[in-house]
């Protein structure tokens, strides 16, 4: 059975926000518009996360859930010891994509924070989600070995436009934007937030700690 859950708006890292906007130090007047930007949204924001739990069947080099068949090493990595897997989808609502895009056009600096501010607020979902419901480490299509088109298969088992508005057209990109689709293991060790970036396999992001 699909399961929605709605949240209250997670702490504020405004690091987390200097980060994805590429800051390497804040000076006054960032702080500022860091301010004046989550003043603006904080009240256009939803919190909100679809999910469904299978259990996973190993046949040989695949694994098999819910009707999915993938022989991804890096779900495999993931999925590790874990007899379910997890599958949620989450998002922050279609009002920051529209404000962004009003930015874009006339202040510019003002809609790089605020892409950055909703980058730092779906991940504080995602982590809030997966600390609660005590799951392993998160991946998401597109990361690693995982085909970017399971997404197709993660909107087919959620229901995620009906569940959460949260829609795929063909090149497989969500709207809104700042949403996110994974799959964690249910196991005895869960996710720590703190070492993701060290658990990742990709050297060369800019976001890496």
């Amino acid at each position: 059975m699909i399961t929605v859950k709605n949240f209250e708006a997670p702490i504020i890292d405004n690091s987390e926000i200097l980060r994805y906007a590429g800051c390497k130090a804040a000076t006054p007047e960032i702080n500022d518009l860091i301010s004046e930007c989550i003043s603006e949204v904080s009240d256009r924001l939803s919190y909100r996360v679809c999910y469904q739990e299978y259990e996973i069947v190993r046949k040989g080099d695949y694994l098999v859930f819910g009707g999915v068949t993938t022989s991804s090493e890096t779900l495999k990595k993931a999925l590790k010891g874990c007899e379910r897997v997890l599958i949620f989808a989450a998002t922050i609502g279609v009002e920051l994509d529209r404000l962004i895009l009003k930015y874009s056009r006339t202040k510019p600096s003002r809609a790089l924070i605020l892409q950055a501010l909703g980058t730092e607020r779906i991940e504080s979902l995602c982590n809030l989600f997966c600390g609660v419901m005590k799951l392993r480490p998160r991946v998401s299509p597109g990361y690693g070995d995982i085909p970017l088109d399971m997404q197709r298969d993660i909107f087919r088992l959620l229901d995620c436009p009906r569940k959460i508005g949260l829609t795929l057209n063909e090149q497989c990109i969500m709207s809104p934007t700042k949403s996110v689709t994974a799959l964690a293991g249910v196991g005895k060790s869960v996710c720590d937030t703190a070492c993701k970036c060290k658990e990742c396999d990709s050297t060369n992001c800019r976001f890496r700690h």
